[in-house]
């Protein structure tokens, strides 16, 4: 007799895209599309390292009352900047802000105030915990970003993976009045191989830490939120990604135009799910462009 979790795999899987249950694992294993994922965890720390190194940054801002829940910040050079708020993957449960500012130098100099964001890990906290955090930090951000040059009319987010489903959960509706924010409190959004719908999780080895249900997935699915208002959107993937991960992307940003809403989908030429962030520390590169010209910035 098979166990209860070995029945929520198959059933999941017999259920979402077709997929067998060892399809759908691989499909969502990102570290397994990469012969050494290391590589680009350490190119994200050293990166980052230098920025914090030669920029001048406002470092460990606390955000929160919890020790995990803070920011480095790293201002333009002039006041009434926009603001790019970028929120690290890690499925939830690795990295941190420690490894999320490789791009500051390129947006600063831009005119841009960057802000990386912290929070707690899975399985220690919940992926509603998690969620919760991030909201509390745009708050913060929206409040008090102007001491840092930026104007908190024009705050832009962006986010890798889990990083890029926590950018989702941002952009739903309902949540903002309660922490103090206008309903439309992002002027924009740049979420990268984003985990946009949740429903296929319970069925992978992602849930031995995210540990939701069916009913946590969907209530914890951007594509199941989305606003009445709000972009633009442009939701961006690496080319060699899991077919997966380039549906997820694609499907969300067809849904933001489906309610009428400006929406991009972006496929990253010869990137894979961890370098196409890089791609944000190059002047010049197609995302790194892409995301300026939304920002107002050129590009």
């Amino acid at each position: 007799m098979r166990n209860p979790v070995d029945n929520l795999r198959q059933d999941a899987a017999a259920l979402y895209q077709g997929y067998s249950a060892a399809e759908l694992d691989r499909q969502y294993n990102a570290r397994a599309t990469v012969p050494d994922a290391t590589i680009y965890l350490r190119a994200y720390a050293e990166q980052s390292a230098a920025m914090r190194a030669v920029l001048p940054c406002r470092c460990g801002v606390a955000y929160g009352e919890h020790e995990d829940e803070q920011l480095d910040i790293f201002p333009a050079p002039k006041p009434d900047s926009p603001v790019l708020v970028y929120i690290h993957g890690g499925y939830w449960r690795a990295l941190s802000k420690d490894d999320s500012s490789f791009m500051a130098a390129t947006f600063t100099a831009a005119g841009a105030t960057v802000v990386a964001v912290n929070y707690s890990l899975a399985p220690g906290v919940t992926l509603d915990r998690i969620v919760e955090q991030n909201r509390r930090a745009l708050a913060w951000v929206h409040r008090h970003i102007a001491q840092y040059n930026g104007d908190a009319a024009r705050i832009y987010l962006c986010g890798s993976s889990a990083g890029g489903h926590l950018v989702g959960m941002l952009l739903a509706p309902g949540w903002q009045k309660a922490h103090g924010l206008p309903e439309y409190a992002a002027a924009g959004a740049c979420p990268i191989s984003g985990l946009m719908d949740l429903a296929p999780i319970p069925a992978t080895h992602i849930n031995e830490w995210a540990k939701l249900d069916a009913a946590a997935a969907r209530r914890l699915s951007p594509i199941h939120h989305l606003p009445e208002q709000g972009g633009p959107l442009l939701a961006v993937v690496g080319a060699t990604e899991t077919a997966e991960f380039r549906r997820q992307s694609r499907s969300y940003a067809d849904a933001w135009r489906a309610k009428g809403l400006q929406a991009d989908y972006l496929e990253i030429a010869s990137t894979n799910h961890f370098d196409v962030v890089l791609e944000l520390a190059k002047a010049d590169s197609l995302l790194t462009r892409a995301l300026l010209r939304m920002m107002g910035m050129g590009g």
